[in-house]
């Protein structure tokens, strides 16, 4: 029974996001369920181009269909288990769904993030930081509320003159998400996916948002995966679907102390 009420909830999902030019595939990073969901996802929508987050674009261009067909090869060419990203084994069926796809890496370079420490977004996107909206201030209240969920995100620990930072950072990786996956789009045609978390594929303010302004006719469909100890994932999608929650344990013990 659980299994059937499970299909019957998925099934909009794929009807919503029908003909779209660009699936956003959102994830909490370390939920393996969001992970196999995208595999799925990736296998229905058959795309000719794949873009990852979690892949700077000389990574990506690494991959070939025969690396694609030997798991621990693909993932030692990509150094992914030193990468920070949760182990490889969760997003290696995400690969194999889509072994003839060209893949696309969306992530800022080390070297370039560190830059944003005494350089803007503009500086590092370059000359069409405009077209995805780098260049407009956000309005006062999303600045605070992004500034609220980088501080949230960071146990409280963050200092106070760092978090406009780090939310241009975020700004600046939905730009590079989202001119990604207009290039693949560009160059191969529709279908494309992207894979990110949740907070990148959101459409009120992620990568979608970027996408719209860049390329207002480019159609696309954003899915935002939740759990079920938090519910929904903050942010407007076009399909939220629901999942088991992953014991993670306190994600801020690290920043508490004793007594």
């Amino acid at each position: 029974m659980k299994h059937i009420v499970f299909t019957l909830l998925l099934a909009p999902t794929a009807a919503l996001a029908a003909g779209a030019d660009v699936h956003f595939l959102g994830e909490q990073h370390d939920n393996p369920a969001h992970h196999a969901r995208q595999a799925e996802r990736v296998a229905e929508i058959a795309p000719r181009a794949l873009v990852f987050e979690m892949l700077t674009q000389d990574q990506a261009n690494r991959i070939t269909p025969a690396l694609i067909a030997d798991e621990t090869a693909l993932e030692a060419t990509l150094g992914w288990n030193e990468s920070g990203w949760p182990d490889f084994s969760m997003y290696y069926p995400i690969f194999a769904a889509a072994p003839e796809a060209t893949y696309y890496g969306a992530a800022v370079p080390r070297e370039q993030a560190r830059r944003m420490m005494s350089e803007t977004a503009v500086d590092i996107f370059g000359p069409d930081a405009s077209l995805y909206g780098l260049t407009d201030p956000l309005p006062e209240d999303q600045q605070q509320a992004r500034e609220a969920l980088q501080l949230a995100a960071h146990c409280d620990a963050m200092p106070a003159e760092m978090l406009p930072v780090m939310v241009e950072i975020q700004r600046l990786r939905d730009a590079f998400l989202a001119r990604a996956a207009l290039t693949a789009l560009e160059d191969h045609g529709a279908p494309v996916a992207v894979i990110t978390g949740n907070g990148h594929a959101r459409t009120d303010w992620g990568a979608p948002a970027a996408l719209r302004l860049a390329a207002p006719d480019v159609t696309f469909h954003a899915l935002g995966q939740g759990e079920t100890g938090f519910g929904d994932p903050e942010g407007a999608f076009d399909s939220v679907e629901i999942t088991d929650t992953v014991e993670r344990g306190d994600p801020c013990a690290a920043f508490q102390k004793d007594g």
